[in-house]
């Protein structure tokens, strides 16, 4: 399946092997690289995490945008500690036997969207499942915190599949009332058994569907990285399946090596392919679409739910206008 892209891609610069044995680290493309992070708000942000004694995806999945989202007081808060229960071969955080769940997370997260005046906040998770119910209650806690100590600020949650606990844990965190709820594919489902072995394509669409079928005001998100060697038409199908799960927003983003232990890069996609992806995407109906190669789920996620509300509300004139 080489050539995944075909001209709309860079393969990337040839591993090989050190004189010394160790693998040669694949070269970026100048469009990836990104400053590494040093201002103030950087600091402030981090330290404040520490503090707290709170996680973030930005830190644990080796997020390349850290540096410029934490210098605007920015974070995606990983709840239910630092060690995932799933071993994904795109995935930095680590993998093993988790920590009991923190009771003190819901209010330390209230606090620190608090401090950094978020408007909009991220929440995320690592996989349970060692839990009865995957960790749905405490996604459910973190927003009843977050609704009590700053009504203001719009909730984004990003949850795991809840793997054969799926429907009651929707239901509870629905019921909650966030404000977006994203779930990501992460990738066409041919390189499901490689990439994400832990999961089921079709089960994470159905995550999708049901969030709408429960309370189809709340938005659903969801994206998939390229570079790992999918085909053209693959993007376009899966474009396709989240639309017919009434997806309201797509991210696509170029998938990143975090170390050679994680499944290697098949092709650095281009900016010009990102962004003919993204007009196809938003052609096929998105209300909103993040397509670029430092895309990530939750990067300028406040600004895009902005958009994405607005783009609501001026498709519903147009529909009562007729």
């Amino acid at each position: 399946m080489g050539g995944a892209m075909n001209d709309l891609s860079s393969a990337p610069t040839p591993d090989g092997a050190k004189d010394d044995g160790r693998p040669v680290r694949q070269r970026k493309p100048d469009w990836i690289r990104v400053k590494a992070p040093v201002g103030k708000g950087y600091h402030e942000t981090r330290k404040l995490m520490r503090d707290l004694s709170l996680n973030t995806v930005c830190e644990e999945a080796a997020c390349p945008n850290i540096g410029e989202c934490w210098e605007k007081k920015h974070a995606t808060v990983m709840i239910l500690g630092d060690v995932c229960t799933r071993a994904c071969a795109f995935c930095n955080v680590k993998t093993g036997m988790p920590r009991m769940v923190d009771p003190m997370e819901p209010e330390n997260v209230a606090v620190a969207a608090g401090e950094m005046g978020l408007k909009h906040i991220v929440v995320t998770s690592v996989d349970r499942d060692d839990l009865p119910d995957g960790g749905a209650s405490q996604f459910v806690k973190v927003i009843e915190a977050l609704r009590r100590e700053t009504p203001d600020t719009t909730i984004e949650i990003l949850t795991p599949d809840f793997r054969n606990k799926m429907r009651p844990a929707v239901e509870a965190i629905c019921e909650a009332g966030p404000d977006v709820y994203n779930h990501n594919l992460e990738t066409v489902p041919r390189l499901y058994p490689t990439i994400r072995p832990g999961a089921r394509y079709y089960a994470s669409l159905r995550l999708l569907e049901e969030v709408k079928a429960h309370d189809p005001l709340i938005f659903t998100k969801s994206g998939i990285m390229l570079g790992l060697g999918e085909q053209r038409l693959e993007v376009h199908q899966v474009m396709d399946d989240m639309r017919s799960a009434d997806v309201d927003f797509i991210t696509m983003g170029q998938y990143l090596q975090p170390t050679p232990k994680h499944a290697r890069v098949e092709d650095f996609v281009t900016p010009k392919a990102f962004a003919a992806f993204g007009s196809i995407a938003r052609a096929k109906g998105f209300l909103q679409v993040a397509s670029s190669p430092l895309t990530r789920s939750s990067y300028h996620a406040g600004d895009d739910f902005a958009e994405m509300k607005a783009a609501r509300e001026a498709k519903l004139a147009r529909t009562d206008g007729k």
